[in-house]
């Protein structure tokens, strides 16, 4: 029997308080002083009234139910869920991190500025890049501010390139953003080896090409095996690259994407770099850029001079900003402290364990469910359904059931060129016995589809909620409690 949680407007009672203020010790004046007549509500707020323990105890029974990284295991493909280290936060909630203020003078602010200095250079040594922004605050959010210095870059050279090439195994977010950056997408196929056609590339590539938006290691966790030759070849077209930076686990220190021929790189601080994302924030979308393109970046950038840091406004050519101050800097702290305590040497280590763990969970699940490319993968992989769904239960069914064995499910149905897809991302973060017990769990739900697909379909049985209706929030769309709908 699932437990319902009560909202606070259905648990409260009038007269309760959370609060005790003192009695007031000032002169009193009439309220008409105070708040004229036509500044105030006409209906009272309508507020719960609590007790504290009451408003605790609700919030952190809400907590208990949702499934976190620090919960248990979140094999999302594509987004790299990896443990957040908790010293991480504490590096954050320093005061002198969280308690200054983003308009204070740049002098009384060196220790940030030097953070975020010595933060640039590491990932630009980490990319292969000549110059870094922090202002983005999500991938997608980065990646509109590298389509924006590439067409900023192209109008500067007088050219009007309007169409921007997109594999058809891509994140769903690089079309939509080239689509609103302006451009035209154009698609381009996967060859039979899961990677970019090259002819059908080089077929598409004219003189109105701006961009080619990729991603190495691709969302099948696949290396681009000819991306020197489609870089060569982008260039060739006066194209530039664009590397979608989400799937950086799998490569840290074996290979950059600056080596690879790429222009603009946006990297996802709070997958990469461990620190909490989910949830739509915080993020960090960091973009990094050639030299040729660094005068379109945001600004203002970080520089050093002989009186120490300082924030260099004066940059003609910039695209201007793209967020307020320096985009989610916390975010910027964390990943600045997981890098320090990695190192070089570790950030390889993490990539490498990360490549290990995908390719032992891919050939303990290929005997049980159908891999359309069996190849050695890098740090995830792409697994499909379609002889389950045959039998009753598709990648959705699948993913349900997995929630009553107590993890989160995988990436489901994408990337669309896998059909009844189920992408896996187990990360360097996690033990060899918990990969054994999630193989373990989805072997037992691929036997209860052969043998009883109904419970499969029904599945989640043991969560708090069962199986949502998923259109219904559309079709009846309620954002606020109202006591007489209740």
């Amino acid at each position: 029997m699932r437990k319902t949680q009560k909202l606070l407007f259905e648990s409260g009672r009038p007269g309760r308080r959370g609060v005790s203020l003192p009695a007031l010790d000032v002169s009193a004046r009439p309220l008409e002083e105070l708040l004229p007549q036509a500044f105030r509500r006409q209906l009272p707020l309508g507020l719960p009234e609590l007790s504290e323990p009451e408003v605790v105890r609700h919030y952190t029974a809400l907590s208990t139910r949702n499934h976190g990284v620090d919960s248990g295991f979140y094999p999302l493909g594509s987004c790299t869920m990896k443990y957040n280290p908790k010293v991480n936060e504490e590096a954050a909630a320093l005061p002198g991190f969280a308690l200054v203020h983003p308009c204070q003078e740049d002098e009384t602010v060196q220790g940030i500025l030097e953070l975020l200095y010595e933060a640039e250079q590491y990932l630009k040594e980490i990319t292969g890049m000549d110059r870094i922004t922090f202002q983005p605050v999500a991938g997608a959010h980065g990646e509109l501010t590298g389509l924006m210095m590439i067409q900023a870059y192209h109008r500067w050279h007088g050219q009007n390139r309007d169409k921007v090439l997109v594999p058809d195994s891509a994140h769903g977010t690089n079309p939509a953003t080239a689509a609103m950056a302006g451009f035209e997408v154009i698609q381009v196929p996967s060859d039979q080896r899961g990677l970019v056609d090259l002819a059908a590339l080089k077929e598409a590539l004219g003189p109105d090409t701006a961009a080619l938006m990729l991603t190495n290691p691709n969302t099948l966790g696949l290396f681009e095996e000819d991306i020197l030759e489609i870089a060569a070849a982008v260039h060739a077209a006066g194209g530039l690259l664009y590397y979608d930076g989400a799937n950086l686990n799998a490569v840290m220190g074996y290979a950059r994407p600056g080596d690879m021929g790429f222009d603009v790189v946006h990297l996802n601080l709070h997958k990469t770099f461990a620190t909490p994302h989910g949830g739509g924030g915080p993020g960090s979308g960091t973009v990094g850029v050639k030299e040729k393109l660094a005068p379109f970046l945001p600004l203002p950038l970080v520089e050093r001079g002989e009186a120490g840091f300082y924030l260099d406004h004066d940059r003609p050519q910039s695209i201007g900003r793209v967020h307020s101050f320096h985009g989610n800097f916390g975010v910027v702290v964390k990943a600045y402290t997981y890098l320090r305590m990695m190192g070089a040497d570790g950030l390889k280590q993490a990539s490498a364990d990360a490549v290990l763990n995908a390719n032992y969970l891919m050939h303990r699940l290929k005997p049980i469910f159908h891999l359309p490319y069996d190849r050695v993968c890098k740090h995830e992989f792409v697994l499909s359904a379609r002889e389950q769904k045959k039998m009753g239960a598709g990648a959705g069914d699948i993913a349900k059931a997995l929630l009553d064995f107590g993890f989160h499910p995988p990436t489901v149905y994408f990337p669309l060129v896998v059909t009844e897809a189920l992408m896996v991302e187990p990360t360097e973060t996690e033990s060899r016995e918990t990969l054994d017990s999630f193989a373990e769990a989805m072997a037992e739900i691929a036997r209860l589809v052969r043998e009883d697909p109904e419970r499969v379909k029904e599945a989640p049985h043991t969560t708090v909620v069962g199986r949502l209706d998923e259109a219904r929030a559309v079709r009846q769309l309620r954002v606020r409690w109202s006591k007489e709908e209740a």
